[in-house]
């Protein structure tokens, strides 16, 4: 986060769970047991309720859900690392640009919004058609 943004360049804190053994071992892919989190102060001035592993467990979600890649148990995977990277680009473009967020939506008063558009970065969700189009012609 320093690297990117700079000392106290962004609010940053972390969140961190300590787990233990399933209660059922018996059950291969059970959850282990939560027994504590800490939150832990590292730059900047963050909202201490706002400080949350959901936040980053809902993007690997949404990252496994839409980007084969990263689906459990698959061999959709990359062999050259900047296919790799080019992949996760065009996932998160997509996700950014091309695709109305319910919530956002529903807080624009029910015009579709993206989280691009939400953040100024555009004034339209994007088609596939467009993002072609600008890939194609190298403005990307």
């Amino acid at each position: 986060m320093e690297g990117a943004f700079g000392w106290n360049g962004v609010d940053y804190a972390m969140q961190a769970k300590r787990y233990g053994a399933p209660l059922d071992y018996s059950r291969r892919y059970s959850p282990p047991v939560c027994l504590g989190a800490a939150k832990e102060w590292i730059m900047g001035n963050p909202e201490p309720s706002k400080v949350s592993t959901s936040y980053v467990e809902r993007n690997n979600l949404n990252i496994r859900l839409y980007s084969r890649r990263h689906t459990r148990l698959t061999n959709a995977f990359s062999r050259k690392v900047e296919n790799h990277q080019h992949a996760m680009a065009i996932h998160f473009f997509m996700h950014n640009f091309c695709r109305a967020q319910q919530t956002i939506t529903k807080a624009a008063g029910g015009i579709k919004t993206s989280p691009a558009m939400a953040a100024g970065l555009t004034n339209h969700v994007w088609k596939m058609e467009e993002l072609l189009e600008k890939m194609d012609s190298g403005e990307l």
